[in-house]
């Protein structure tokens, strides 16, 4: 259909422009097509959501060793943590590593490290850690009840995620988390207290200590690699019945700002791949 002028003949301009986008191969488009999607990948990285790695058994049985789970990044920026919630954080200078450092790469290895940080698959930070939330800013821990419990203000917790916890007859140690009894913690304003599903194995807040909530990266929701094991990560009725500790003597906690920017970037993005030549080809020849 040709558009006309107001005198009814055809307009060159808008013909001109027409014949140019046919006339432009596929070829000059994929590379373009390409680049916008670095592009999204790397603001959805930045702003919205993070694919991490499991290294370790910590967490076992609910993720194990080398999942890959979905990380929301931006939940928190409008609320904070919540209890049962597994969380993706950055350890404070108490925590030690709990990957281990990898010999220096070449260069194609920090090429790859670097395109894999960008828009998030690889290896995690040895400072990035995934534990659940147990408690709460003013909550009371300890552990252990009469059943070898954890207890939250004083409501002890069936926790059917733990399969293998740690030994009741160890001595608690404030150096190592071997033991399953530790004092009881009051959990200082603006940081949550998180805990292993696999005791036995994570060194988390009861021998290194609360975590502030401005180090939590985001709360991770499903796991998404390997495909047979795609499930979410729902929060577990456990924690319904624990009352809350009461306002914290610090006020109200702080209001962050929601990362609007991030999400006004990506439209436009969005927006130019819908238009692509390329990306209408690719689209039609996926749906056969």
């Amino acid at each position: 259909m040709q558009t006309l002028d107001e005198d009814g003949t055809v307009d060159p301009w808008r013909r001109r422009t027409r014949r140019t986008r046919r006339q432009m191969p596929l070829w000059q488009e994929l590379p373009l097509l390409l680049v916008v999607a670095f592009c999204l990948a790397v603001l959805i990285r930045t702003f919205l959501l993070q694919a991490f790695f499991i290294p370790s058994g910590s967490m076992e049985d609910t993720l194990l060793i080398g999942d890959r789970v979905l990380v929301n990044k931006v939940v928190y920026d409008v609320r904070d943590p919540e209890r049962g919630e597994v969380v993706v954080f950055r350890g404070t200078d108490r925590w030690a590593p709990q990957v281990d450092e990898q010999p220096e790469p070449g260069f194609a290895g920090k090429l790859t490290r670097t395109v894999g940080d960008l828009v998030g698959v690889s290896r995690p930070g040895e400072k990035d850690f995934i534990k659940r939330v147990i408690g709460l800013p003013g909550d009371r821990v300890k552990c252990c009840d009469s059943q070898g419990r954890v207890t939250v203000n004083g409501t002890p917790l069936d926790e059917p995620y733990v399969l293998r916890d740690s030994p009741l007859d160890l001595p608690p140690n404030p150096a190592e988390c071997r033991s399953r009894r530790f004092d009881e913690v009051v959990v200082p304003p603006g940081q949550i207290f998180v805990m292993g599903d696999h005791r036995e194995v994570s060194q988390d807040a009861r021998c290194q200590g609360p975590v502030p909530i401005d180090n939590v990266i985001g709360r991770a929701f499903m796991v998404v690699w390997p495909s047979s094991r795609w499930s979410s990560l729902s929060v577990p009725s456990t924690f319904d019945d624990v009352s809350d500790p009461g306002v914290a003597s610090s006020g109200a906690p702080p209001v962050r700002p929601t990362p609007q920017g991030g999400v006004l970037l990506i439209l436009p993005l969005a927006a130019a791949l819908r238009g692509s030549r390329a990306f209408r080809t690719m689209t039609s020849s996926s749906a056969t």
